[in-house]
């Protein structure tokens, strides 16, 4: 019996050596996905057509995608928990609104590392764009995002000792940080051109009249 565990301990593969393959195999899911959705467009591209593409099988498929829409929404779910990770690691100290307007723009410095070490910036920025004119992948959209919120919140009422229950501001201010973040990507697929960083410039222009549009007099 020793004999036989240390033969099985020699031929595992490490939990490394896994965990890199596993990776490996997500991403080229993910890069075959896009690249069919770019070509065929998404409601016309099967999940048999994406495993095929990736030489896996579909049920390799379904071990780490549960449909089509999470593999078309994973490198936009991949920068929302680069967003989340970066606004945690803001200073104690800084406000609500500049904390989030300050984790955007240190997301937007590293989306551009995150999104490449996965599939090509420009494929990205066409299944983004594809994500805002198809009603299913943009609902399906809307729906993280509402999670995405509702943990933003949680952490700005985390970082400011405030209850939830009884004060309503994280919510409020949440809610209309994501609104702005909801109207520039509208606006930016509506352009139909433009990259990363007229997206970047776009959401800070934006984000920038929230506190006027808020609390200014429009009319002065």
């Amino acid at each position: 019996m020793p004999a036989i565990e240390d033969s099985a301990a020699r031929t595992a593969p490490p939990s490394g050596l896994r965990e890199r393959k596993k990776r490996r195999t997500r991403d080229t899911l993910i890069r075959s996905a896009l690249e069919l959705f770019a070509l065929k467009g998404y409601e016309r591209t099967t999940v048999d057509e994406i495993a095929e593409a990736a030489e896996v099988s579909q049920r390799t498929f379904f071990r780490y995608f549960a449909n089509k829409e999470e593999v078309a929404l994973a490198m936009q779910t991949s920068v929302d928990a680069l967003f989340l990770a970066t606004l945690r690691s803001r200073p104690a100290a800084e406000a609500p609104l500049p904390a989030l307007r300050g984790a955007v723009l240190a997301t937007w410095e590293g989306a551009s590392e995150v999104i490449e070490s996965v599939v090509p910036l420009e494929l990205h920025m066409r299944t983004y764009r594809m994500v805002e004119s198809t009603p299913q992948l943009l609902a399906a959209r809307l729906r993280k995002l509402s999670e995405v919120e509702e943990q933003l919140t949680r952490e700005i009422a985390r970082r400011e000792g405030l209850d939830l229950g009884t004060d309503p501001r994280p919510h409020v201010l949440v809610a209309a940080f994501g609104g702005v973040m909801r109207v520039t990507a509208r606006i930016w697929g509506e352009r139909g051109e433009g990259g990363l960083e007229d997206l970047r410039l776009l959401t800070v222009a934006y984000l920038d009249q929230l506190g006027p549009a808020l609390a200014g007099n429009w009319r002065a």
